[in-house]
């Protein structure tokens, strides 16, 4: 059996998308992944994923038919120019303005943009401001 490693946070295992159209979802999420830095985890057919998170087309068997409804997540960015990249290429890449890079009043330095993806959920990049983290992320292996 191959080894295999993940990386996880705490509290999400992972999170799945059902949409309409795979491939206009696919170059969105590729070209902001990109910009993350975060890597695609992988494709088949009627799916991709990265991290956490796996996106369906609906007539995927995980999908079972039915669309995911509206949905808001966010995605961590390193520092404001990554959280910049994100808003341009989410715009270049399918996506539309729900909020322009800039300061948030949620808490001091809490720096931020949201575009909604080709299906209409609700995606942000954040960066909290400078902070040491303990680990970059959890390391599972099996």
């Amino acid at each position: 059996m191959e080894t295999q490693e993940l990386h996880r946070g705490r509290l999400i295992d992972h999170i799945q998308l059902v949409v309409r159209d795979l491939p206009a979802s696919q170059a969105f999420y590729s070209a902001v992944f990109e910009v993350l830095k975060v890597p695609m985890g992988g494709t088949g057919d009627g799916y991709f994923w990265a991290d956490e998170l796996f996106v369906s087309a609906k007539e995927s068997e995980a999908a079972q038919g039915v669309l995911t409804g509206r949905h808001h997540l966010a995605f961590q960015a390193q520092d404001r120019a990554m959280v910049d990249a994100f808003y341009q290429a989410a715009l270049a890449h399918g996506g539309k303005d729900n909020g322009a890079p800039g300061e948030r009043e949620y808490h001091p330095g809490y720096y931020a943009a949201f575009v909604l993806d080709p299906d209409g959920n609700n995606i942000e990049a954040v960066f909290h401001g400078e902070a040491k983290r303990s680990a970059a992320s959890v390391k599972i292996t099996f």
